[in-house]
């Protein structure tokens, strides 16, 4: 969806600069045969068009075109590129003893550890490769997370002391051999040295993470046979998507948005929740509720082996992810509980999937705001933040649908201040 809604607003964008037949041939598609993009391109006049192969699932083509088109547009050498990640795939063959197999042994070790209940897998990378974990984490969620079981990955947390961790962790280190690291180094010794389970892996340069993409894949195909579940599938994200739709068709019908009705509301903050988690938290929060109250009552729900989430669906600034993050860390040092901050609707294409399919222990805060900015969706009756919102609405219904314990809380117009003070209200219910 998104994909086609940013094709309408950056060729109307740029038809208006060039005309609408130079502007089309700036267009290029990447896409599998027989796909709607394709006939939409071909029928356009695209300037390129580009096939993947059928059988490889989104999350697993990253050394296909659809990872391969754009590398190369960056200026990477892809023959340097690609030859290594040939020498992972011989690494890998079925004829190579188990115990030489990298992406064999890896498997083994993320569904074992998942098995005995370590099954949340914390990336650690050097600063060089903070978007191989990005990355790595859609792959782990969105291949093992389904049906009650699967692989939690941890992405984007800081570094804690030991005793901060829980017994459900798998520590994974990944460096950058040309950047030494001493004190990435320290901290992983320190966590070593305290009994967590740690995986080092070290990657002797930026063109060998083509040799990683296939390692990993192949591990978590692996990891998701030995757990007995469907490494190639998402059937959560699909029930996701169905969800937006259903509200975006209405809106184009009626042209109105469902009304809602806040549980609470307190300092531009309104909290929205199911009737009966609403009733449960009113009944923990007591005969003078306020946010803290709330919030309290919701964190109070965590137990060992949970997980906390915050799903925002706010802009990426630094200074929101700044605030966001700092919320984790307390949440994490408080509780002892691993913690993910997704911003939305792009983690609903990778975790939403292990989030809503996936092992019944997460507890999730969403968050949502009014957009002081908005733009409108060229041809259609919606705007960009109306899909957001949408599509926001659609993760809560799928979530709170299959059982997870979710608190949404709405900001106003000014985001920066709704964070600051929901930060202060997490610390108070945590204190």
């Amino acid at each position: 969806m998104e994909s086609m809604l940013l094709k309408q607003h950056f060729f109307d964008r740029l038809q208006r600069l060039v005309g609408a037949r130079a502007a089309v041939r700036q267009f290029v598609a990447i896409t599998d045969p027989g796909s709607d993009l394709q006939r939409l391109a071909e029928a356009d006049g695209f300037g390129r068009l580009y096939f993947g192969v059928p059988t490889i699932g989104g999350r697993y083509s990253a050394l296909s075109n659809f990872g391969m088109v754009p590398a190369a547009v960056m200026g990477l050498d892809l023959e340097q590129f690609l030859e290594g990640a040939e020498e992972m795939v011989e690494a890998c063959f079925p004829c190579v003893p188990v115990e030489q197999n990298p992406g064999l042994v890896l498997g083994t070790i993320l569904a074992v550890f998942a098995d005995r209940g370590c099954n949340k897998v914390t990336i650690l990378t050097s600063p060089e490769l903070d978007s191989l974990g990005i990355w790595l984490e859609q792959l782990l969620a969105e291949s093992t997370g389904k049906t009650g079981k699967g692989i939690i990955p941890i992405e984007g947390e800081a570094v804690g002391d030991p005793k901060m961790y829980g017994e459900d962790r798998l520590f994974l280190s990944i460096r950058l051999q040309t950047s030494p690291d001493p004190i990435h180094d320290a901290a992983v010794d320190r966590l070593e040295r305290a009994g967590h389970p740690v995986v080092r892996m070290t990657v002797a340069d930026l063109y060998e993470i083509g040799q990683e993409f296939f390692r990993w894949e192949f591990a978590t195909a692996v990891a998701g046979a030995i757990l007995g579940v469907n490494p190639f599938d998402q059937p959560d994200v699909e029930a996701g998507k169905a969800a937006t739709k259903r509200l975006t068709t209405e809106y184009e019908r009626s042209g109105r948005v469902p009304a809602e009705t806040p549980i609470f509301e307190e300092r531009g903050l309104s909290l929205y929740a199911t009737p009966q988690y609403a009733r449960e938290l009113r009944a923990a929060a007591g005969t003078t509720p306020s946010l803290q109250a709330y919030l309290k009552a919701h964190l109070n729900q965590l137990k060992p082996g949970d997980y906390v989430a915050l799903l925002a669906y706010l802009e990426m600034r630094p200074q929101y992810k700044a605030e966001l993050q700092a919320m984790r860390q307390r949440i994490r040092d408080a509780k002892r509980i691993a913690t993910c901050l997704e911003f939305g609707p792009r983690f609903l294409h990778s975790t939403g999937q292990a989030y809503k399919g996936g092992p019944h222990n997460g507890l999730f805060l969403q968050l949502t705001c009014e957009d002081a900015v908005d733009l409108s969706v060229p041809g259609q009756r919606y705007t960009f933040g109306l899909v957001k919102a949408m599509q926001a609405r659609g993760d809560f219904h799928v979530l709170t649908e299959r059982g997870r314990r979710l608190l949404r809380i709405h900001l106003d117009l000014d985001v920066q201040a709704g964070l600051a003070t929901l930060k202060s209200a997490i610390e108070q219910a945590l204190a």
